[in-house]
């Protein structure tokens, strides 16, 4: 139990000699310690979930995902250890505020980032969903691209092959009434387009001769549709319009198994939104509500060092501080002394030797000296 409070006393970057001397003092800053443990374990979480859909699909995934959400939550650790302990509770509420206010801004990013990847994770199902839906909504997009693409580029083409058509049908009726009619001729049964006369006459023959053009004609319309589908196909493959499929259902799976952080991150921001447009309110909030969550967990260290009353710790340190800058003050006069006794020290020897040397100069100049 000692270990633990221990490790949380220095999570919370309390001065651990200075708070042993107040009892009092103690829990409240193993409450602090443990909120700013839990949060950087709840932003190493966030942090190898992200990294880990990074590199999905990569074998060293897991590997990089550990490596980073320990890197991340040491950074998140240090940061907040950094922010509680730098709070100073010798001011008065409104400097501690003020002092606190980019400090609560950070924590508020803080809190924003690591909340993200969680999201991610607890909405998993629902964002497989919408990422099926967007994926088939694509495809579809693709295919009607395509087809648009290839109608208005061979638009001549597909007109030519759809009068064909109309020109087949028409003649194939047309055939059918014209044998209609030569049977009737020729067993001699009377209506307005027969003669009423049995037997394969000149009237019969007429039609018959009718009836063949007719049919060469089919025959020839028939071989163009043949030849002008064959090109159409054929164009259809090399514009690829033959080749794409809506996915199926193991299809979307995979591709939604696949799908990496930015889709994903993408999907999650438009589960807030109805197909056509509007709020989902319900789902709106339980994401905010989330977010809100680990934002309010993350500046929770920071709102408890404020709401908590300048107890006995606070004030040692502070006089600690102060007999620290004192100190630093002295021993700032200290070295000064002692530069500037050094430095007269150094100017004496310098004189004496320039001295010295000058007077050894003029007595050697003195004895050459030859006054003859």
């Amino acid at each position: 139990m000692k270990n633990i409070t221990r490790f949380f006393w220095f999570c919370s970057g309390a001065h651990i000699g200075t708070l042993k001397k107040y009892p009092l003092e103690h829990n409240k800053y193993v409450g602090i310690g443990a909120t700013i443990f839990f949060t950087a374990v709840f932003a190493s979480l966030s942090g190898g979930y992200a990294m880990y859909f990074v590199f999905s699909g990569n074998p060293f995934a897991v590997v990089f995902a550990i490596l980073f959400g320990l890197l991340w939550g040491t950074a998140i650790f240090n940061m907040d250890r950094y922010i509680v302990s730098s709070i100073d509770k010798a001011g008065s509420t409104n400097q501690q505020i003020l002092q606190a206010s980019p400090r609560i801004l950070l924590a508020i990013m803080i809190g924003i980032v690591i909340s993200r990847p969680l999201e991610l994770k607890i909405f998993d199902k629902e964002i497989r969903q919408k990422l099926k839906t967007a994926y088939l909504k694509g495809q579809h997009r693709k295919i009607d691209t395509l087809t648009k693409t290839y109608t208005e580029k061979y638009a001549m083409e597909l007109g030519k092959n759809t009068d064909l058509k109309k020109e087949k049908d028409s003649l194939e009726r047309d055939i059918n009434r014209s044998r209609a009619q030569l049977n009737q001729e020729v067993f001699g049964e009377k209506n307005d387009q027969t003669s009423g006369i049995t037997g394969y006459g000149t009237y019969a023959k007429q039609k018959q001769a009718v009836l063949q053009e007719k049919e060469d004609r089919l025959k020839q319309v028939t071989d163009n549709q043949a030849k002008m589908d064959n090109y159409l196909s054929a164009r259809k493959n090399y514009e690829g319009v033959n080749d794409i499929r809506l996915f199926s259902e193991h299809q979307l799976d995979s591709l939604s198994n696949v799908a990496g952080f930015s889709d994903r991150n993408w999907a999650l921001g438009q589960l807030s939104y109805n197909e056509n447009g509007t709020r989902d309110l319900d789902t709106f909030l339980a994401e905010s509500f989330i977010s809100w969550l680990f934002i309010l967990f993350e500046c929770l260290p920071v709102f408890v060092k404020l709401m908590s009353p300048k107890g006995a710790y606070d004030v040692a340190v502070s006089k600690i501080g102060e007999a620290d800058i004192y100190y630093a003050e002295r021993d700032k006069d200290r070295h000064i002394q002692v530069i500037n006794n050094v430095y007269d020290h150094r100017l004496d020897k310098d004189t004496d030797r320039e001295k010295k040397i000058i007077s050894a100069q003029s007595d050697y100049d003195l004895e050459r000296h030859n006054y003859d």
